[in-house]
């Protein structure tokens, strides 16, 4: 089993930074990617940005610029800032992780953000 524990959500400020956090327990054996998606009521979840397990990464367009991931893999967990957020910024963020071919999912951390 793998577990996913997500921090780092909240009310902000447009303009304002926040930085996410995603850390991977359990049977971690190998990760290949891990990233974030987002969600926002009546829409699909899109993927907002990913890294694999060989420093390749993929931003969406949305936060292309002002985005950044990263890992520490000695702790097995993943983070995400976001820098100049915007209203449209606003959703339930997942982390998500992809060991062996197998998908895993955060229970998601809702961002907020306002003018």
């Amino acid at each position: 089993q793998v577990q996913l524990v997500e921090s780092g959500g909240g009310l902000v400020q447009a303009g304002e930074s926040l930085r996410l956090s995603c850390a991977a327990s359990g049977s971690i054996f190998s990760i290949n990617v891990m990233g974030w998606y987002r969600q926002t009521p009546g829409k699909q979840r899109e993927l907002v940005a990913s890294i694999t397990n060989s420093g390749r990464t993929y931003y969406a367009d949305s936060v292309k610029g002002r985005s950044s991931i990263s890992t520490d893999n000695a702790k097995n967990t993943v983070y995400l800032r976001i820098n100049s957020l915007k209203v449209e910024d606003t959703a339930v963020y997942y982390c998500w992780i992809i060991i062996a071919q197998t998908d895993y999912w955060g229970q998601g951390t809702q961002v907020t953000v306002s003018l």
